[in-house]
């Protein structure tokens, strides 16, 4: 029997399928708390003026808010808050000493980092909706209709405390279908927000079809090239560098121990998609600066340079991009702890001294390993601009929401064929034979 066969067995199983059923329900109860305005907004003027502000920085907040931000819910700083907190955290463990000695103390540890990441999400959610609730008041829609019906200090009181809350729900919510459902609860969050827009892609592509704006030789080449790209994704996701370790025999008593063979899996891809949010965050700023400044003939030229799809725009994102690929790896792996950690337990690298030697040699594989894959990354990042820009492709796709729905598919899906996994092992022991042996 074929242990990776049969996704279609994955309710046959009583616990699974109480897993997939309960992560289900909590993205039921997201999608609808999604559609839940805040009171005292309008919603049809702030959706107007968001469609105004599109390749900005709003509309990447609004693109992890699956949308929420620019249709004013409940959710409308969705998880952004806790991610936020998450990479501060996660960074300041290579610069603080203290945070760094609790990150090695085990579950313990990691349970009063998160701890404070919960705080710390409080306290970005509450300065993030301040000013949100500041924003939306001075907002107005193209055509001139207030967003705000009624501004006042009652009105930014009760949008801080209704986006916080929201807030804390979908990180409760988060938190939940990873300790009790399948997969990681905080990106199926987020990527049930990404794949909630593409229904109306899809219409819009159907709409330019029956106008004649599309050929539809055009749309089957353009989805054979998203295979291909989709295909390319999960190829440099999974991609890795397995370095050889080898780990020394020692008699402790009469037993001997040890001698066992493993490696250390390098990730073509270790930054994930973390290089291209930061990337993004930085070279959308000139186009968003210019449109709070219309008159400003300075900021209009520098947005016209770096508009999405120009030669500077390409150039620039992509440098900036491979940077912080390198960087975050740098971040996340360290090599010199790795060495440490193998020489302590009696490992080394075949034919590589422990110690000074295994650190240098492990930084300059990884040196050469994310190489392909920033460039990768940069590339993917770059092709929603050119799809748009150059052949008038009427939906984003690519960049970040390309790897992080990848990503999480790819990830939930090994939870599910490791829970099947395990089924078939329990089968095994309580018959206490193989199947099909007599």
């Amino acid at each position: 029997m074929r242990l990776t066969a049969g996704y279609q067995n994955m309710f046959r199983i009583p616990e699974l399928k109480r897993r997939l059923l309960f992560t289900a329900f909590i993205l039921i109860i997201y999608r609808l708390g999604s559609h839940v305005p805040v009171p005292g907004v309008d919603a049809n003027a702030l959706e107007q003026f968001f469609d105004s502000m599109r390749g900005g920085l709003l509309g990447l907040y609004d693109m992890f808010a699956g949308g929420n931000l620019s249709r004013a819910t409940i959710f409308a700083l969705g998880i952004m808050p806790y991610i936020s907190a998450s990479i501060i955290f996660q960074l300041m463990q290579a610069v603080v000493p203290a945070l760094e000695k609790l990150a090695k103390e085990g579950e313990e540890g990691r349970a009063k980092i998160t701890q404070y990441t919960r705080y710390a999400t409080v306290a970005l959610a509450a300065v993030q909706a301040a000013g949100m609730s500041i924003a939306v008041e001075n907002l107005a829609a193209p055509g001139g209709a207030a967003v705000v019906t009624n501004p006042g200090l009652f009105f930014k009181f009760q949008m801080v405390i209704t986006l916080i809350a929201g807030t804390m729900f979908v990180m409760w919510l988060g938190e939940q279908i990873t300790e009790r459902g399948i997969g990681n609860g905080i990106s199926l969050i987020i990527t049930i927000g990404i794949i909630a827009s593409y229904p109306a892609d899809l219409n819009r592509v159907l709409a330019q079809l029956e106008v004649g704006a599309m050929n539809p030789f055009t749309l089957i080449g353009l989805l054979i090239f998203m295979v291909f790209v989709i295909a390319a994704v999960i190829l440099m996701t999974q991609g890795q560098r397995r370095i050889p370790v080898q780990y020394a025999k020692k008699m402790v008593g009469r037993r001997m121990y040890g001698g066992a063979s493993t490696h250390i899996p390098l990730k073509v891809n270790t930054a994930g998609v973390i290089p291209i949010i930061f990337a993004q965050s930085i070279i959308m700023f000139p186009g968003t600066l210019a449109q709070y400044f219309p008159d400003s003939g300075a900021m209009q030229w520098l947005a016209n340079i770096f508009a999405p799809g120009a030669p500077v725009y390409i150039v620039v994102y992509s440098v900036i991009i491979v940077f912080f690929a390198y960087f975050y790896t740098a971040v996340v792996l360290n090599p010199v702890d790795l060495a440490d950690n193998m020489k302590k337990y009696g490992g080394f690298i075949p034919g590589i001294r422990p110690g000074k030697r295994t650190a240098e040699f492990i930084d300059r594989v990884l040196t050469r390993v994310t190489l392909p894959g920033a460039i990768f990354l940069a590339l993917i990042a770059v092709l929603p601009d050119v799809l748009i820009r150059s052949f008038n492709v009427p939906f984003y796709f690519g960049g970040t929401g390309l790897l992080i729905t990848v990503g999480v598919t790819l990830d939930t899906m090994q939870q599910i064929e490791s829970h099947l996994l395990m089924r078939n092992y329990e089968g095994f022991m309580k018959r206490g034979k193989l199947r099909g042996r007599r």
